[in-house]
């Protein structure tokens, strides 16, 4: 059997809101292989950013644990996860979470300055991952400067800039048009080929249909699941 690149054991995660708890993430369990390419369809408040944030390592579950590259995250101090998650996954948002005052390539190079990459590489690697991208001439634009298409695909050169084993991705093609969104499901699916084990929280079929397995969430329960 292949090698398990991430694994959830009774993942539960809850929040306070008030008085009341908010269940988030009931009894998780799914387990994805190195160089699997996973999707996560479901519903608006179905668990799946949660999930992927929990995976990520930008959220603790309440109880219940993660194992990613064979590391128990919850098992991690504060500094641990973020050197962990700095080396280790890429992480593509659906609101591109880019720092607005640096450049296209100065968004790349800070990814790479975190997972500790020798300074002396940092520009060359940038732009190679700003032009494979499809971003030649725009290396010295800020965010605002860009088409949400572009900034979408800085999105991507930015989680790869650490060269991850994991990506993930939370609704890249979301609000693209079918041009742009069909870059970057090729983008995907050159990640898979790469060896890269990629797991995207999406609606679009598309992405669907070029995946290895699909989960399917609702009310924080994954009730289905695509081999």
């Amino acid at each position: 059997m292949s090698e398990v690149a991430v694994e959830t054991i009774s993942l539960y995660k809850a929040y306070s809101s008030g008085e009341r708890e908010v269940q988030a993430l009931k009894d998780v369990n799914i387990r994805v292989r190195v160089g699997d390419f996973v999707t996560i369809s479901g519903p608006s408040g179905a668990g799946k950013t949660t999930l992927l944030n929990i995976l990520g390592g930008l959220d603790r579950p309440t109880s219940g644990e993660v194992f990613v590259l064979g590391t128990g995250l919850n098992r991690l101090d504060e500094d641990e996860l973020a050197t962990f998650r700095c080396v280790n996954i890429g992480y593509v948002f659906q609101d591109y979470n880019l720092i607005s005052t640096l450049t296209a390539r100065e968004n790349v190079e800070f990814a790479r300055e975190l997972a500790g990459f020798n300074s002396a590489d940092f520009e060359a690697k940038a732009l190679d991952l700003i032009n494979m991208v499809g971003l030649t001439g725009r290396a010295d634009h800020l965010p605002d400067q860009l088409s949400g298409g572009e900034r979408q695909r800085l999105a991507f050169a930015r989680a790869l800039a650490n060269d991850p084993a994991i990506v993930l991705a939370d609704e890249p093609t979301g609000n693209l048009d079918d041009e742009t969104a069909l870059k970057i499901i090729e983008m995907l699916e050159g990640l898979k080929r790469d060896g890269k084990t990629v797991v995207v929280v999406t609606h679009d079929t598309r992405i669907w249909e070029v995946s290895d397995r699909r989960f399917r969430m609702s009310y924080g329960v994954v009730v289905e699941e695509d081999w």
